[in-house]
């Protein structure tokens, strides 16, 4: 069984510090940097670089900043055109903005941003704002909105048999719609919403 280490860039600075200190330690006792780099689970050319900077400068010279782009930068939407839409999707339904959907899904959010600041994103891009922003897909619920749970009860131990006892004795054929399937509103598909 193999076992997966996290991605490092995930890593805290402290836990970073301690890796680049285990790495200098490895080496220094005979290990290359690639099993180091392996055994770490971190790049060939990562330890080659902490490696190169410690040979040079010693701990002092061991790269302290992160590497990378800060968390955040190169979204297409900022955080006011985010928080506008969330805004959007929270008070308003797509019909309400003209956008030709029964709930919101990644399409609808899609058209929403497209209408809202002229700017196309894809799909996947969608669901990961949605994700980020707190929203999850909710798949309806299939059964009719005015149920009562006893009149279903006196319906499946009483009315029900006493119709198939009777179908039977007239050898008649019954048949069975679903109301929910029927509906001139049924939408089965799926929508997005804050979650909980």
């Amino acid at each position: 069984m193999a076992i997966t280490l996290p991605d490092s860039r995930g890593l805290s600075d402290e836990v970073l510090q301690a890796l680049r200190l285990r790495a200098l330690h490895g080496i220094e006792s005979g290990f290359s940097q690639a099993d180091v780099a392996r055994l770490l689970g971190v790049a060939g050319e990562t330890v080659s670089r902490w490696w190169t900077a410690y040979t040079a400068g010693g701990l002092q010279a061991l790269p302290q900043e992160r590497t990378g782009r800060p968390v955040g930068t190169g979204r297409t939407l900022s955080d006011e055109q985010g928080a506008h839409l969330q805004l959007l999707l929270d008070t308003k339904s797509p019909s309400d903005l003209g956008i030709a959907a029964p709930v919101w899904n990644r399409r609808a959010v899609r058209d929403l941003i497209l209408n809202e600041y002229g700017l196309r994103v894809p799909i996947r891009t969608v669901g990961e704002y949605l994700r980020r922003w707190g929203y999850t897909a909710k798949k309806p619920s299939r059964h009719a909105r005015k149920q009562d749970p006893d009149e279903v009860r006196e319906w499946l131990e009483q009315t029900y048999p006493a119709i198939e006892k009777l179908a039977r004795a007239e050898r008649a054929t019954m048949f069975w719609c679903d109301e929910t399937g029927t509906a001139a509103d049924a939408y089965p598909g799926y929508g997005y919403a804050r979650e909980g």
